[in-house]
C-alpha cells in the first residue's frame, strides 16, 4: 500500500528505477554497488520497504566480499531471514527479468536519488510547517533547525544512513590507509609539530577550546593556525584548505593587517604607524602576494547570535568548502533564547551550539575563551586549570580538546621567567588521546608563534 503525504498526495518515487538499480546490481554487483555508494544511494533512498531490504542485503554481501548472483543472493536472504521481506524468490526473479542489462544503472541511480531528495524536502518541510503553527513557536530556533536539516539533505548527511557494518568497514579502511601512507596525522595539520604529534592533527567534528587570560596571545595563535592551514604548512601535499574566521572582537581590516605583519615578520606597531623601511616594505609586499591567494574567509559581525553564526558557517561550507573554523571569542557571542536565564546558562547554550556545529559541518572548530582571574589570585605562577574557564563549566564538558595558554615571562616568579620567547600551551583535556604541555616560541613584535626546538644539557635536540 502506498503511503501518502500532505493533502493525501503520494510522495515522489519511481518503482521502475528502483527495480532497475536492484536488477543492475544483481547483474554487475561490483560496478553498480560502487556507483551507488559514490552517488550517495543508500537503503533509505528507496521508497518501498522491500526494496530497502533488498538493497541493504546486496551492500552487505558486497562488503563481505561474497559473489553475487541470483542463487547466492537467494541463499543469503534465507540465511538472514530476509527472503520473505523482499517478496520471496519469485520477486527476485521478477527483478532480474525486468532488467535485461546493467548498462543503464547510472540513469536509474540519478532518478532514484532525485526522488529521494524530493521526499526528504517534503518530509522536513512538513515538520517545519507544523512547528510554525505550534503554540510556543520560536522563529529563530525553527529557522536554524530548518537550515541545518536542509543543508544536511544537500550534503547527504542525514542520520542513520550507514549501518554498523559499514561504519566498522570505513574505520578499518582508514587505519589501513594510515598504515600504508607516510602521514603521521589523521586530522588537519596545524603547522605546529608538537601539537600535531599530540593531537594527531585537528580532528573533524572536534570542538577545540583555546583559553587564556587577556594579552597572552590566544588570538595570535588561532590566526597563526588559520594561516598555516590555509597555506598548507605541514600538509603532506602542501595544499591549503579553506578557513573561516568569526572575529567578534577585531574588525576584519585590522585582523588582515595583523596577519600580514605576522606572515611577513614585520613589527605590527611599525606597520600601523607607517614607520616602514624599504626592507620591511619589501617583506610586506611579498607576504601580501602569498596571503592574497590563501582561502581565508572573515566574518567580523559583532555580538553575533550563535544560531546566526551557525547559519553563516553553513553557507560558507556550502559555497567555499570550509574545512576549519576559528571563533574569537566565545564570551562575545549571544544566544537570545537563553539571554534572560543568566549569563552562565547562555554561555552553556552557546558552547553546546558550537559543538553541534562542528559535528554538523564535520570540521574542527577552534573557539577562543577567556579564563577567570583565579590563576593570578591562586598563586604567583598563575598556572591555569580547567576549572578557570570563565562563566560556564559546560565549555569544559562540550570541548573535545582544551588548551590553556600562558607565557612565563609575564610572571616574575616563574622558573622560566627569563625566557622572553617561551609560550606554554597545556593540553589539559583531550577526549581521544594524550594530554601534556607543548612549548612554542612567541615573537611579540609581530605576534607570531613558531615551533620550538628544545635542546637538553648535552646539546641533543
Amino acid at each position: 500500500m502506498q503511503a501518502t503525504g500532505p493533502q493525501g498526495r503520494i510522495p515522489p518515487y519511481s518503482e521502475e528505477a528502483e527495480r532497475g538499480i536492484l536488477g543492475s546490481a544483481l547483474l554487475n554487483a561490483e560496478r553498480v554497488i560502487d556507483l551507488c555508494i559514490e552517488r550517495k544511494i543508500s537503503a533509505n533512498s528507496f521508497y518501498y520497504q522491500a526494496h530497502r531490504v533488498f538493497f541493504d542485503s546486496l551492500v552487505n554481501m558486497h562488503i563481505e566480499g561474497k559473489v553475487i548472483d541470483v542463487l547466492t543472493f537467494n541463499d543469503y536472504l534465507k540465511s538472514t531471514n530476509n527472503l520473505e521481506k523482499v517478496g520471496g524468490a519469485v520477486f527476485v526473479q521478477q527483478v532480474i527479468d525486468s532488467t535485461p542489462t546493467a548498462a543503464h544503472a547510472e540513469h536509474y541511480i540519478d532518478i532514484v536519488y532525485q526522488k529521494f531528495l524530493l521526499r526528504s524536502i517534503i518530509e522536513h518541510s512538513s515538520e517545519f510547517i507544523d512547528a510554525c503553527y505550534g503554540e510556543e513557536a520560536d522563529a529563530s530556533q525553527i529557522l536554524s533547525r530548518a537550515e541545518s536539516e536542509l543543508f544536511a539533505i544537500g550534503e547527504n548527511k542525514t542520520t542513520g544512513q550507514l549501518s554498523w557494518r559499514e561504519l566498522i568497514d570505513i574505520s578499518i579502511k582508514k587505519v589501513a590507509e594510515m598504515r600504508d601512507s607516510d602521514r603521521k596525522t589523521t586530522g588537519i595539520p596545524s603547522g605546529y609539530a608538537d601539537f600535531d604529534k599530540m593531537l594527531h592533527g585537528l580532528q573533524p567534528t572536534d570542538m577545540i577550546v583555546l583559553a587564556a587570560r587577556p594579552s597572552m596571545g590566544k588570538t595570535s595563535l588561532a590566526l597563526n593556525m588559520a594561516e598555516n592551514i590555509a597555506l598548507g604548512v605541514g600538509s603532506p601535499d602542501g595544499e591549503g584548505l579553506p578557513v573561516a574566521v568569526f572575529s567578534l572582537e577585531m574588525a576584519a581590516e585590522q585582523l588582515a593587517q595583523r596577519m600580514l605583519a605576522c606572515h611577513s615578520k614585520v613589527p605590527f606597531g611599525s606597520m600601523r604607524g607607517g614607520f616602514i623601511s624599504q626592507d620591511f616594505f619589501g617583506r610586506l609586499t611579498d607576504g601580501a602576494k602569498r596571503l592574497q591567494e590563501a582561502p581565508i574567509y572573515i566574518d567580523d559581525t559583532p555580538g553575533l547570535d550563535v544560531l546566526e553564526m551557525r547559519s553563516r558557517a553553513r553557507r560558507m561550507a556550502r559555497v567555499h568548502g570550509i574545512k576549519f573554523i576559528v571563533i574569537d571569542y566565545l564570551q562575545l557571542m549571544n544566544y537570545d533564547k537563553f539571554s534572560r536565564d543568566g549569563r552562565q546558562r547562555e554561555v552553556a547554550g552557546i558552547s553546546g551550539q558550537v559543538k553541534a556545529m562542528a559535528k554538523e559541518l564535520n570540521v574542527p572548530v577552534l573557539v577562543l575563551s577567556q579564563l577567570s582571574r583565579a590563576p593570578e589570585t591562586r598563586d604567583r605562577l598563575a598556572v591555569p586549570k580547567l576549572s578557570d574557564l570563565r562563566e560556564s563549566g559546560a565549555i569544559e564538558q562540550d570541548a573535545d580538546v582544551v588548551m590553556l595558554l600562558r607565557r612565563p615571562a609575564r610572571y616574575p616568579d616563574d622558573p622560566d621567567h627569563d625566557d622572553e620567547h617561551l609560550s606554554i600551551v597545556d593540553v589539559a583535556k583531550h577526549r581521544n588521546g594524550a594530554t601534556g604541555e607543548v612549548r612554542l616560541n612567541f615573537f611579540g613584535e609581530y605576534t607570531r608563534f613558531e615551533n620550538r626546538i628544545e635542546i637538553d644539557e648535552e646539546g641533543v635536540m
